[in-house]
């Protein structure tokens, strides 16, 4: 190579290298740390829900769900897939067994509503985009989202392809359904363009956070949530089941208590929520929960004229 090529190359390298760096770490804003809020200040607002399958919202999400729903929220589960691939069991059985956990997560949860939209499970990526962007809008038009909780499209590492196309679904029909030109029939069934204007993602694996949930407050919420998710959830009857089998050995853990109610809630605080705790260490909380957080699009013609307007 060239000198003269080698250096140019170098310093586009470098260029691009910075300009990456600046969104990396600024795109969105930097990182605040979100605490429980007394009183309802989140009155009148509406917020979804949405997981490709029943343990997914148990897991990344429950407790900062509980602490919107607290703080005034009302919220409806999406769920997108059937999970007829994920549990014990045959297909014809897990399908209904997830079916009521997903119900129990909701109802544990407090949340208003639940819809099923039925795909079949670890095939998302052949569904076809425009439907799931469709029926996605027309929920956010309905219910009036104003806040999203789901997968991050832009998360990395992500094996799964019901989470990522589930995201980018999400995140596309979160812009479009503030539209008037989509889908006119919505409008016909008299639905008026609503978008969404808050948006937490959470992820399995590497994203850019900069959110960070404090959920100590509702972390016996989240336990509460993560009990009824029996079928394909890490926790459900696991403690119990562990109880039992030392014992048939003649041990104990004292961890799991002397009952199996405590040893399910326990086995979920100690190995469930070691991710919470883990991330919560970071920060100085006993337990959070991570997002890429997207917040409302900012009016600067309405924060100027605001700021600079005179009366005549």
């Amino acid at each position: 190579m060239r000198r003269r090529t080698f250096i140019g190359s170098a310093i586009a390298s470098s260029y691009l290298s910075t300009l990456r760096g600046q969104v990396e770490y600024s795109a969105h804003g930097e990182l605040v740390v979100e605490r429980s809020v007394p009183g309802k200040p989140h009155a009148g607002k509406v917020l979804a829900a949405i997981q490709p399958h029943s343990d997914d919202i148990p897991l990344f999400a429950a407790g900062t769900v509980a602490k919107l729903l607290e703080e005034g929220y009302t919220g409806h589960l999406i769920r997108v897939t059937n999970d007829d691939s994920a549990g014990a069991g045959s297909v014809g059985t897990v399908v209904p067994a997830n079916e009521k956990d997903n119900n129990e997560v909701a109802r544990v949860l407090g949340l208003k509503s639940v819809f099923n939209l039925n795909y079949p499970n670890h095939n998302m990526d052949g569904t076809s985009p425009p439907e799931l962007r469709g029926r996605l809008i027309f929920l956010f038009r309905l219910l009036q989202v104003d806040t999203v909780i789901s997968y991050d499209p832009w998360a990395h590492y992500e094996e799964n392809p019901d989470h990522y196309v589930t995201a980018t679904s999400v995140e596309a029909a979160a812009w479009m359904a503030a539209g008037d030109k989509d889908y006119p029939e919505h409008f016909a069934a008299g639905l008026k363009p609503h978008g969404v204007r808050e948006k937490y993602y959470f992820a399995r694996f590497d994203q850019r956070v900069n959110r960070v949930v404090d959920i100590t407050s509702t972390v016996e919420r989240k336990i509460d949530v993560n009990l009824v998710n029996v079928t394909q959830g890490p926790a459900g009857s696991n403690g119990s089941r562990l109880r039992k089998a030392l014992a048939d050995k003649g041990q104990s853990l004292p961890l799991l208590g002397s009952d199996d109610r405590t040893a399910n809630r326990e086995y979920i605080r100690q190995f469930v929520l070691a991710r919470d705790a883990e991330i919560g260490a970071k920060y100085g909380l006993k337990y959070a929960e991570q997002f890429h957080y997207i917040g409302p699009a900012k009016d600067a013609v309405g924060d100027y004229v605001r700021s600079h307007s005179v009366s005549k």
